[in-house]
């Protein structure tokens, strides 16, 4: 294993450090991370949902102990995206975001948004 030299760069007040990719070009820790979630392996067009797998995940990490509902799997543009965020927010009654093509809602509303997707024509996992 050979040592990588960090590059130091500041982001929005904060220190990052970057590691060249010609010396370190791995994926330490990903979470939920299924290998098949990789952005260079989806297509790039938006697929009708009824072709769509969606994972329906609760997590706590990373969010200061905030219960969050993370749903993730859409080949979609990010018009629908938005669309659909705005739907979800509004049948579970909380706030939610989109990140990285992941929709997060606050709070834990597995089955409510798995029972919205499902009716909507999405295949959910994690019911």
């Amino acid at each position: 294993m050979g040592t990588a030299k960090k590059k130091k760069i500041m982001v929005s007040n904060q220190t990052q450090y970057q590691v060249p990719m010609d010396d370190c070009h791995r994926v330490v820790y990903t979470e939920f991370s299924h290998g098949n979630d990789l952005p260079a392996e989806q297509p790039q067009l938006p697929l009708p949902p009824s072709q769509q797998q969606l994972r329906v995940q609760v997590t706590r990490k990373g969010r200061g102990g905030k219960t969050v509902t993370i749903i993730s799997g859409f080949i979609s543009t990010p018009e629908n995206l938005t669309e659909l965020l705005k739907s979800l927010k509004v049948h579970c009654g909380s706030g939610g975001t989109m990140k990285e093509n992941e929709l997060e809602i606050q709070g834990n509303h597995q089955s409510k948004v798995s029972i919205l997707l499902a009716t909507k024509g999405y295949t959910v996992k994690g019911m």
